[in-house]
């Protein structure tokens, strides 16, 4: 067992243009104003990380994580989430994805690619030079427009999807692997890693390759009526990082899974702010603490109706509530009798 580390906030939501989020120092010290002690960075965020120089300067490295530590914060991990969706987008995406690229490979969707993978390559790169031993990134999807089966898909649609998303992938767990870093996928809808299934698919085309892991997230399961306990058992192996975000699913007979095209608000399905939702994490964290998963509870603030700053600091003392300090005997040790070998033998009635 092993207690979990946080509180950590995830920094995407909150990157902005104006003070303190506009700069690297300033959010830092606005997370531990609310309560944090590590943040986790978006890669493809300028105003907070120079990707190029992290990738290739250990002094720059050092230097920016001096300065996250003069406000006593720790840097947990890097996100190439925005890149790793580029490494995989079906065309019918390609106007959609295109603001997740830099301009000069907009409207080419394969050197856009191609610009997406050496944006992974960095953040690798960058992570080992941090001393980071997880990135948090998507999958990119392929097959996501026949997510359901209507027109019956063709035979062998999905696999060669698949088939085509693991060959993007595993030069790039190759590379991480020689790097000691590991890529945690979000199981997320819109993915073609999107559940357990999806994720198995992925690892049999990859040779169950070590350093494709899971960035699990209960929020993304609530929302697909999948048992996020039971995930923690079947992947407890596999699971790299964690996103504390909170979800509801309220069916009505007017509206179930698929949201009928509303707004975040008015969906039956909608992300909350951490304490606000139906996702059980106090089993959650007792999971995780007893599966020995040794990385940070990171809140991903994600929320229709509450404002972000309040679920920030919210989010962060919520977190410090749930994480559970392991014991470190059991509570029956009390009574133990002291007994050795051959009084256990006595107790058994194996003595002659």
């Amino acid at each position: 067992m092993k207690t979990i580390k946080g509180p950590a906030l995830f920094l995407a939501q909150f990157a902005g243009d104006t003070a303190p989020f506009d700069s690297w120092q300033g959010i830092c010290k606005w997370a531990a104003d609310c309560g944090y002690l590590g943040v986790q960075v978006p890669s493809w965020d300028a105003r907070l990380i120079d990707l190029e120089a992290a990738a290739t300067s250990k002094d720059y490295c050092d230097e920016w994580i001096g300065q996250a530590a003069e406000s006593g914060i720790t840097v947990t991990e890097l996100s190439c989430h925005m890149q790793g969706q580029l490494v995989a987008v079906h065309p019918a995406y390609d106007l959609a994805f295109d603001g997740f690229a830099q301009p000069s490979v907009r409207g080419n969707p394969k050197e856009r690619q191609a610009w997406a993978v050496k944006q992974v390559e960095k953040t690798i790169l960058a992570s080992r030079n941090l001393g980071l031993s997880n990135v948090g990134t998507f999958s990119g999807s392929l097959a996501w427009p026949y997510i359901y089966p209507w027109p019956q898909r063709p035979a062998g649609l999905v696999e060669m999807a698949f088939d085509e998303l693991a060959k993007r992938w595993r030069p790039l767990l190759d590379m991480a692997e020689s790097q000691g870093v590991n890529l945690c996928y979000e199981i997320h809808p819109g993915e073609d890693l999107h559940d357990g299934v999806t994720f198995e698919m992925f690892l049999d085309r990859v040779n169950q390759h070590p350093r494709a892991k899971m960035l699990y997230d209960p929020s993304h399961y609530v929302l697909q009526c999948l048992d996020y306990i039971d995930n923690l058992d079947i992947y407890a192996d596999r699971i790299g990082m964690f996103h504390a975000k909170d979800a509801e699913f309220n069916p009505t007979g007017r509206q179930g899974v698929y949201g009928g095209y509303q707004p975040w608000a008015d969906r039956a399905g909608r992300f909350r702010s951490l304490g606000d939702g139906q996702v059980d994490f106090g089993a959650i964290f007792s999971k995780l603490a007893v599966m020995g998963f040794d990385g940070w509870a990171v809140v991903e603030w994600e929320c229709a109706i509450k404002h972000p700053e309040d679920g920030a600091r919210e989010g962060a003392q919520f977190i410090k509530d749930q994480i559970i300090r392991v014991t470190p005997h059991a509570f029956d040790d009390f009574a133990a009798g002291g007994a050795d070998a051959v009084a256990n033998r006595k107790m058994l009635g194996l003595v002659s």
